[in-house]
């Protein structure tokens, strides 16, 4: 049966796709073009048209990756008529380590491979920046209707999301014995602490 015939929006599409895949099978390290382009059915060239270099398909596949979850991550935040706390507490139960965004063992891979290449830095650099902004401006919107106590909105982002990607390594790379309860009760935690506002406001506010 002949092969259809894909437009190069609809190629790259397709090579990103199953990059992340194999990526996510062997690592960063492992992968090489000759994987992606033997899933694919398709030559090395062909990849290789399309990405000039492993380093720039890498880098591209982490950034198709992750704009999944930064929509799902926007659509938490902007739910409309429900208080800054409770989109704020959602979006961040699911980010978490024990939550339903995927690809943590995709962005542990990206963070080791990025101290050796520069185009993934910047990519994981800027993905992670467009994540603090987003939380960081739901926040704000939470201080300006009077939920939170927040002095430095930013600060807060950055110590929160820090714990959050700590806990993911540790429950990424080990086995840790960490129930489900007690990560989403130190994430509460970490809510409370940071915003200054009370507990049972975390689930009373809509």
């Amino acid at each position: 049966m002949a092969r259809v015939r894909l437009s190069v929006e609809e190629r790259r599409a397709e090579i990103l796709r199953v990059a992340v895949e194999q990526i996510e099978d062997r690592g960063v390290s492992n992968v090489r073009i000759a994987d992606v382009a033997s899933a694919l059915g398709v030559s090395s060239s062909l990849v290789l048209y399309h990405f000039s270099t492993k380093e720039l398909l890498v880098a591209e596949a982490f950034a198709h990756a992750a704009q999944g979850d930064l929509a799902h991550l926007r659509k938490l935040l902007s739910k409309p008529r429900t208080s800054a706390t409770r989109r704020l507490r959602s979006a961040v139960r699911w980010y978490a380590p024990t939550g339903q965004a995927k690809g943590w063992r995709l962005w542990i891979e990206g963070w080791a491979a990025a101290l050796r290449e520069p185009a993934l830095r910047k990519v994981t650099h800027d993905l992670d920046e467009q994540w603090k902004a987003a939380i960081v401006q739901v926040v704000e919107e939470g201080v300006a209707a009077g939920e939170f106590v927040c002095d430095r909105p930013a600060d807060a982002v950055w110590r929160l999301t820090a714990q959050l990607d700590g806990l993911a390594v540790q429950m990424t790379s080990y086995k840790v014995p960490l129930s489900r309860a007690t990560m989403l009760e130190w994430v509460d935690d970490a809510l409370v602490r940071e915003l200054g506002i009370a507990r049972e406001d975390l689930t009373t506010r809509r």
